[in-house]
């Protein structure tokens, strides 16, 4: 697998890729869901990183209901019991990390798994934010917040944060 000394491929080289292996690198960036990166992999050469994001974006947005549904249920609760087991992705370990979800208190724990609950009853899948992008309080006031939404909108506003999310891991991949 072509890696630099930064642990980044250029564009180069994940333009060059045979296509399995491009889905090897490309499909993590968004959660669970390969299907997005094999999808993307026949429309290469990707002249910019901006381009093969757009064409990452605009599988997402073509996919349909049914599928934009699975991507956001591909996503785990925000330090919910995959979490509190360690059993998330290294790239969902991180972006909680990141926004401090690994070192909040009990008290700050139950109240994200009780809004979690109260989110997943409300619109049947997980509550999404980019992580890196917030910290704990920001995200607890995203979470009450988005709770009074129609379903619609949040489905809209869930894509739109996976976007995000997709940008950056994207962004951390390639040189």
């Amino acid at each position: 697998m072509p890696e630099t000394t930064s642990g980044k491929t250029s564009l180069r080289e994940l333009n060059a890729l045979p296509a399995d292996a491009f889905v090897q690198i490309v499909g993590p960036v968004f959660e669970h869901s390969p299907w997005i990166a094999e999808a993307a992999a026949p429309q290469r050469p990707f002249a910019t990183v901006e381009a093969l994001l757009a064409a990452l974006k605009g599988i997402v947005a073509a996919s349909g209901p049914e599928k934009q549904l699975a991507l956001i249920r591909a996503h785990p609760d925000l330090a919910g019991r995959l979490a509190q087991a360690g059993q998330l992705t290294a790239e969902s370990t991180r972006e909680q990390a990141s926004a401090g979800l690994n070192q909040a208190d009990p008290a700050t724990v139950q109240k994200l798994q009780s809004l979690n609950a109260a989110y997943q009853a409300r619109f049947g899948f997980p509550f999404i934010i980019c992580a890196r992008l917030n910290h704990v309080a920001g995200i607890l006031s995203a979470m009450e917040t988005r709770l009074e939404q129609g379903r619609e909108p949040e489905i809209s506003t869930a894509l739109a944060e996976i976007g995000k999310i997709a940008e950056l891991r994207l962004r951390d991949l390639i040189q």
